[in-house]
């Protein structure tokens, strides 16, 4: 599970900016906070971050997904290779040439960790991870000046071999996780697999249909009805057909003309087929299935239906899912039901995390979040730099109406809208 996420000198992120999922003392909506064993921290199972268009919400969500992927491509990386998803604040002479900088504490398998790095598109150059063995953490691994590290005492040995296999543009956590070094494959495998950030509208993709296409046991189906019915969409029942075929001829000729490289060329396509059953009344009070592609559902139901194996696997599992504009294409009320999801223990066995920006206000209500679940970006408009703080930064009561207290203001991120026709005075 996620304790902290801190970013700088990321897109709008100039300065230092830390957001948390520890929760604060307040003993409202308990059943919002994880209660897992051997963990004596209080770590909130959902986040929501509100902010005017272009505040910067949205540049954390792809702060997560850039430091996930620089971990999760290291492996791969060749000599010489572009860091491409680093991406300095580029409104100061300054910053635009110095690296960026990231730094997570979560838990994997029960144990505490702290792991960051600070790169720029041609080279990591500092790198860190320690593990809370006590109540002070311990240095697993420390790398500065690019190449220059310092280990745990007792495997100096092992990691000195293993260095040698480390290259400039490559994160240690990963290449030390590949030379079997045992100390690094939790974290590894944390963002390698419990750690994923999509956009809203999410519609599908290779993960949901290969769930789909392996459901034998049909508790996915059976999960995914459920689902559907519980936002009030009557879905009786559906097939997913996949057929393999060759590509198409004009199709690999048309890509032979980009010159890609015949090994890289795909020999075969996939066919996916789905079909939802409706079961209709007709005018004799006769019921009667109707089968509609998913295509020709509304694209509320195309996202559910695509949500739910993401959905299942997150509660099962305890995964972080980080979600940016959650409320693309679906009503307010599925949002908040998807929210509810996690905060119930009896769904959210795992003790998952979900973590969102958003605009729609009917979700800032002290009855389904706590105070220090909902969080505000908002950028300077001068300097251009976002910053971002919690809603229990100000003294909110507990009875507030916050919707209220946000659209007038009060906690600032709203955009600042010209009225009437002074844009077009001279």
């Amino acid at each position: 599970m996620l304790v902290e996420f801190s970013v700088k000198n990321f897109m709008s992120f100039k300065d230092k900016v830390t957001f948390s999922m520890e929760a604060a003392t307040g003993t409202e909506n308990e059943e919002n906070i994880i209660g897992a064993p051997n963990i004596n921290e209080r770590i909130l199972k959902s986040t929501a971050i509100y902010g005017a268009n272009a505040s910067g919400k949205t540049n954390l969500i792809k702060a997560f997904t850039a430091a996930i992927l620089m971990v999760r491509k290291s492996n791969n990386r060749q000599v010489g290779e572009k860091l491409m998803e680093m991406e300095p604040f580029a409104f100061d002479e300054k910053t635009k040439v110095e690296p960026c900088e990231f730094e997570f504490v979560f838990y994997a398998k029960g144990m505490k960790y702290i792991y960051g790095f600070i790169a720029d598109k041609e080279k990591v150059y500092e790198e860190y991870l320690y593990q809370y063995f006590t109540a002070k953490p311990t240095r697993i691994f420390e790398r500065t000046n690019v190449n220059e590290y310092k280990f745990l005492q007792a495997d100096e040995g092992k990691l000195n071999a293993i260095k040698t296999q480390n290259i400039d543009n490559k994160l240690f956590l990963a290449t030390a996780t590949t030379w079997n070094y045992d100390k690094t494959k939790e974290p590894y495998l944390w963002f390698a697999k419990n750690i994923d950030t999509y956009s809203g509208g999410m519609l599908l993709n290779d993960f949901v249909v290969e769930s789909y296409s392996k459901d034998e046991g049909e508790e996915l189906k059976k999960f995914t009805l459920k689902l559907l019915n519980e936002a009030d969409i009557v879905i009786k029942d559906f097939s997913v057909e996949i057929e393999e075929r060759d590509v198409d001829s004009n199709m690999l000729m048309l890509l032979k003309n980009f010159n890609i490289p015949s090994p890289m060329l795909p020999q075969k396509q996939r066919d996916v087929k789905i079909r939802m059953t409706h079961e209709v009344t007709n005018d004799e009070g006769n019921m009667k299935n109707y089968e509609l592609n998913l295509n020709n559902e509304s694209s509320g139901t195309q996202i559910l239906f695509s949500f739910a194996p993401i959905l299942k696997d997150v509660f099962e599992n305890g995964k972080i899912l980080v979600i940016d504009e959650i409320e693309r294409s679906l009503h307010p009320s599925l949002v908040e039901m998807i929210i509810k999801f996690f905060h119930n223990p009896k769904i959210n066995k795992g003790n998952a995390q979900l973590i969102f920006n958003t605009h729609d206000t009917n979700l800032l209500s002290l009855d389904i979040f706590r105070r220090d679940q909902i969080w505000f970006a908002e950028k300077d408009p001068k300097k251009g730099a976002t910053d971002l703080y919690p809603l229990d930064d100000f003294s909110v009561r507990k009875n507030e109406n916050i919707q209220k207290g946000y659209l007038n203001g009060r906690y600032g991120a709203i955009p600042f809208v010209a009225t009437g026709d002074s844009l077009w005075e001279d």
